[in-house]
């Protein structure tokens, strides 16, 4: 958990921001011992509602009143629901991302959702494109979730999509290839790269449905589905338990 990314570190906010610039940028390489070498589509950074995929779509229609959107890249969530009349704080650990919002009306945040000093009240707090991932490991989604409990006004919902990525150790019979002793299988390490621009290590966190569930219920939140993707992905909404 980070609290904020050095700008010769951030080969997402160098993304972003050249892209924001200049109408181009080059690759934004993903890095993982897990997997082979991917790579972020920057202009799908600045997308507009028509080019989400449909459970981000649906988050957007589920978001009412003050929105926290958390993690928020380039803003493109943050400017369809300034759209729709909301109330849009967003917030993100990359210094030259929050710029770029600001340049685009966006009331953006330098901070981290962990910081303590952050206390304002939010009727949503959201997280798309997997930004669940930043809690990192299973382990610490109960520090989350007691933080979404001081930032939540009465009544508030949790809005957040994630993947059940066991289908990438499924064998073709259907057993699994999964190290139980090396914890939760939906942990990963990537790193990113952005032309000379290396970023530091970090863990990031897939979860599946159930284990939400548990961790949410342990923590005092009820959790439902909302939708469920085309691969393995999800979006669910969750509320403190009355």
């Amino acid at each position: 958990m980070n609290s904020t990314i050095a700008h010769d570190k951030d080969p997402m906010g160098r993304a972003i921001a050249d892209y924001h610039k200049t109408g181009k940028a080059g690759k934004l390489r993903v890095l993982s011992s897990m997997f082979y070498e991917d790579e972020i589509p920057v202009p799908t950074l600045f997308r507009t509602f028509d080019k989400m995929p449909p459970q981000e779509q649906a988050a957007i229609e589920l978001c009412r009143g003050r929105v926290l959107d958390m993690g928020a890249g380039a803003g493109c969530h943050s400017l369809e629901l300034q759209q729709r009349g909301h109330d849009v704080v967003a917030i993100d650990i990359s210094e030259l991302s929050v710029q770029v919002m600001k340049e685009r009306g966006i009331d953006a945040r330098l901070i981290n959702f962990f910081d303590e000093t952050f206390t304002e009240k939010f009727n949503t707090i959201l997280l798309a494109m997997n930004g669940i991932g930043i809690v990192g490991k299973a382990e610490k989604l109960p520090q989350f979730f007691q933080n979404a409990k001081r930032l939540l006004a009465p009544g508030g919902q949790i809005l957040l999509d994630s993947s059940d990525i066991r289908y990438i150790f499924m064998n073709d019979d259907g057993s699994m290839d999964i190290n139980l002793a090396a914890g939760y299988y939906g942990e990963v390490d990537y790193k990113m790269r952005y032309r000379n621009t290396t970023g530091e290590p970090f863990d990031w966190l897939y979860i599946d449905f159930d284990t939400l569930s548990m961790y949410a219920n342990e923590s005092g939140f009820n959790c439902e589905k909302c939708a469920d993707g085309e691969h393995y992905d999800y979006l669910a909404r969750l509320t403190v338990k009355l």
